[in-house]
């Protein structure tokens, strides 16, 4: 699925996308990020910030120009701690004073499989881990936030991350990572586990949505179509790894080269990634085995059927 073209909006902008809510574009594109991270303000006067952004001065300015006159940031809410997401919480909280809230710090939410890849000294790759983010307000599923004239549930979806959490305003949903306006989301061990995502993806599914809200990319118009290409994406890819597995044991690299035929080399290291958290999957469920310890450069072997 590719990202539509007309999706270019001015960083440091405003833009009303509803009664309620505006969108600020990040100045921070890049082949991880699209056109740059998506910052929401959420209120008419006690204003919800998601997903302040990265370090950036001008986009610290940017936001604290769009609080109006009788307007006040009093929330200020991370979906998750990549560098390109999380950084600018610090500074806005000092500006405005708003408390940060998340679901916790970079290990929160992993998994015993990816603590254990974590453990072992496995680096993750792709946009890089705030390990300083600490929210000041710590949120746990089901539970919601709320200000005078909005409320957003908390929705635990780990998969890209951890800590990452999706944000239900009534029928429309702030999916960060989890599912984007542009491609498909990075799953990166041991940041990312591919079966916390596939499942977090299907809890998603159970609900009707009119629309999401991404943390890159323009807004998801068809938020069920879209989940469920997201995950027939990842069951083709799943096919076509015990595929080629059939043939003959190979590393995730090989596979990523043999699978990704299509990918530009700047995005080779991430398909690859990719492939090892699909590997991490099929490992636990029986259908593929490393030949030794589980690790990025193991060879991997099919099992099963």
């Amino acid at each position: 699925m590719q990202a539509p073209d007309d999706f270019n909006p001015q960083p440091g902008a405003a833009t009303e996308l509803e009664p309620g809510l505006r969108r600020i574009l990040a100045p921070n594109p890049s082949p991880m990020t699209y056109r740059g991270t998506n910052t929401y303000l959420i209120g008419t006067g006690s204003l919800a910030v998601i997903d302040p952004g990265p370090e950036s001065a001008p986009h610290l300015e940017a936001i604290l120009a769009a609080v109006q006159p009788g307007q006040q940031i009093t929330h200020i809410i991370v979906t998750h701690s990549h560098l390109d997401h999380s950084p600018l919480a610090r500074g806005l909280s000092q500006a405005t004073g708003a408390p940060v809230h998340g679901y916790g710090g970079a290990g929160a939410g992993r998994s015993d499989v990816m603590a254990r890849l974590a453990a072992s000294g496995l680096a993750g790759g792709g946009e890089g881990i705030d390990t300083q983010f600490a929210p000041d307000i710590t949120v746990r599923d089901g539970e919601v936030i709320s200000a005078d004239g909005w409320e957003l549930e908390v929705i635990h979806t780990p998969g890209h991350l951890g800590n990452h959490i999706a944000l239900a305003w009534g029928d429309a949903c702030f999916t960060a990572d989890h599912v984007m306006g542009w491609a498909s989301s990075l799953v990166s061990p041991p940041d990312g586990d591919l079966t916390d995502f596939m499942a977090s993806c299907r809890r998603l599914r159970q609900r009707r949505w009119r629309v999401f809200h991404p943390g890159h990319g323009a807004p998801v118009t068809d938020p069920a179509g879209r989940l469920d290409w997201l995950i027939a994406h990842r069951e083709s890819r799943e096919a076509a790894i015990l595929q080629a597995l059939a043939q003959a044991p190979a590393t995730a690299r090989v596979l990523a080269e043999q699978i990704y035929t299509e990918t530009p080399p700047s995005l080779l290291n991430a398909a690859e990634r990719n492939v090892f958290a699909h590997l991490v999957d099929l490992s636990g469920r029986g259908l593929a085995a490393p030949q030794g310890t589980i690790s990025a450069a193991a060879v991997f072997e099919r099992r099963g059927g």
